[in-house]
């Protein structure tokens, strides 16, 4: 199994870009962020992805999400859906079998710090009860939240700022005891320049100045056959890197 997921702030910007990225990985899943597009907006390009299952969630020109699942992995159409605390477009739910994958997007809370922290603890809650029905999971997405003080690049790094806070990493560590693995960390631990996301000014993507905020998390059964994880640094013009995980 091969997942990308990537924040493409703006699917229709970034429209060619992803069909390249999808044409060369052949990922399985492909959960997107930032669309920025309702869905009769998103390019014809993409709305009906060939060889895929595509769901896109979206409200206009601000967030929303996408998710999209080759038929030849998941032969029927998969059930989408939203869970209840769903705000601003920001996350869809696949059910794959055993497996239920989502595409998120959390706040960055610049606007409304309680705010993130409350989807951030629904989260927490959903993720909870999916595992205790005996699913798997796959949280995959921008969740704007730094894990370890290394997760953000040195010359990036101001106290107290939103996305490094105590209580932020608080929330990530909690929703990671629901048997859930930080797959890029895990399969590169000692890798201090790990990063996802760029300030788009003075070079800092091309010197790698940037933070990790972007995930794919796994349920441990799952995450004990990654075998691969990787930040494309290189590739596109979103601030964002897509990022790959291979499984099996």
């Amino acid at each position: 199994m091969k997942v990308l997921t990537w924040n493409v702030n703006g699917i229709r910007a970034r429209q060619h870009e992803l069909g390249t990225l999808i044409a060369a990985e052949q990922p399985d899943i492909v959960c997107l962020q930032e669309i920025k597009a309702a869905p009769d907006k998103v390019p014809e390009l993409l709305i009906n992805a060939g060889g895929y299952w595509c769901y896109w969630h979206g409200a206009g020109g601000y967030s929303g999400v996408a998710l999209l699942v080759r038929h030849s992995f998941f032969t029927e159409q998969p059930a989408f859906s939203h869970p209840s605390f769903d705000m601003e477009t920001r996350i869809v739910v696949a059910e794959l079998g055993p497996v239920v994958a989502a595409s998120i997007y959390v706040p960055n809370g610049g606007k409304d710090y309680e705010s993130k922290l409350r989807f951030f603890d629904a989260l927490t809650i959903w993720a909870g009860e999916t595992k205790r029905q005996g699913r798997s999971l796959l949280l995959c997405g921008d969740l704007n939240i730094a894990r370890e003080e290394r997760d953000v690049h040195p010359k990036e790094r101001k106290p107290g700022q939103i996305g490094t806070r105590p209580e932020e990493r608080t929330h990530l560590a909690t929703l990671l005891e629901h048997d859930l693995v930080d797959v890029g960390r895990t399969l590169d631990p000692d890798n201090n320049e790990l990063f996802t996301w760029w300030a788009p000014w003075r070079n800092l993507r091309q010197r790698n100045i940037g933070w990790r905020i972007d995930y794919v998390l796994a349920s441990s059964g799952l995450a004990a056959g990654a075998t691969r994880a990787t930040s494309m640094r290189e590739f596109g013009t979103s601030d964002h890197a897509p990022v790959v995980a291979v499984f099996g």
